[in-house]
């Protein structure tokens, strides 16, 4: 494959419910197989390419797309859990939590949910994945006997950063396990080969999206990696607070680690960027990790898994294929 018939798209996406939600320049279009085996789709205009230009400045715009793509992510999962009948069909009575919500929030409280489930994701992403090994590394270096090593300025953020990648690597490989979510694993990888297809400018039919490869350099998964590594760089550059108490210490610890949160995503984000229009070997190999993590949250799918990808992929394709460049 020549680099130039390769057509790096901006458009990405992410797996849901038995289908796949695709994101372009102008729209989002979510794509879900039911139980009879019709495709329904969701399609909605986005605003990613009217966003007021401090939203397209470096740094910035990685933490935009990462609470934008959030919200877009939690809608598409919700459409999905509406098309996918469940098993059991029997009536749920309406709880008085339910009809209170309805009568408090109206037509609005789809909107209330989605948004109060962005929240408290946010708040345990960042809890489990930043604060827990921050405090755990503070405890560590408090154990007596053992100074002569935790003292040492770059312990802090090496040791805080292997917990939080053991924990990454820990849940990834927990989740990955389970029935339910191997499928929605399944659709990522259909949706990956269906973005790669497409970059290699080939139609989008399911025995040319099945020759490409499942393992993409700007996945999700690659971006949180990323989040991980350059969370230590950037947490090394901090105090250690060893001035204060230990609890004020540990305080102003996570506090920091909250405030540069922003920091880190945006960075994270210009990192995966250059890395998916590069072809440089270095860069390549910095990549590697990445792609390896996708074994994980990605499975070989079958034809009507990518069926669905492409039927999420086409809508979002603008006319002007200058306008989808990455």
């Amino acid at each position: 494959m020549s680099n130039k018939q390769e057509h790096i798209t901006s458009i990405g996406g992410q797996a849901v419910m038995e289908g796949v939600m695709m994101r372009g320049p102008y729209k989002t279009v979510t794509a879900v197989r039911k139980s009879d085996g019709e495709i329904v789709k969701k399609v909605d205009e986005n605003g990613t390419k009217t966003r007021p230009a401090i939203c397209k400045a470096p740094i910035i715009r990685g933490c935009v797309n990462f609470v934008d793509s959030l919200i877009i992510g939690m809608k598409a999962l919700m459409f999905s859990a509406e098309c996918v009948e469940l098993e059991d069909d029997e009536a749920v009575e309406e709880s008085k939590l339910d009809r209170w919500l309805e009568e408090k929030f109206g037509d609005k409280l789809k909107d209330v949910v989605i948004y109060f489930a962005v929240a408290v994701s946010i708040v345990f992403s960042v809890g489990i994945f930043m604060l827990l090994p921050a405090f755990v590394t503070r405890l560590v270096e408090a154990i007596p006997g053992i100074q002569a090593v935790t003292s040492a300025h770059a312990f802090t953020s090496v040791f805080e950063g292997i917990l939080r990648m053991l924990i990454f690597l820990g849940y990834m490989m927990l989740v990955s396990n389970m029935k339910d979510i191997r499928r929605v694993y399944e659709y990522h990888g259909a949706e990956h080969k269906t973005i790669a297809c497409y970059e290699a400018g080939e139609e989008l039919t399911v025995e040319n999206v099945k020759k490409h490869t499942r393992f993409h350099p700007r996945c999700g998964t690659s971006f949180l990696l990323f989040v991980m590594i350059i969370s230590i760089i950037v947490f090394a550059l901090l105090p250690r607070f060893d001035g204060f108490n230990a609890i004020v210490g540990t305080i102003f610890r996570l506090l920091s680690r909250l405030a540069l949160m922003p920091v880190v995503a945006g960075l994270s984000y210009e990192v995966i960027k250059f890395a998916g229009r590069s072809r440089n070997k270095c860069v390549a190999i910095l990549s590697k990790p990445g792609l390896l993590l996708q074994r994980l949250t990605t499975r070989e799918p079958d034809d009507s898994q990518i069926e669905v990808a492409i039927a999420s992929m086409l809508p979002c394709i603008p006319d002007n294929k200058e306008d989808d460049k990455w």
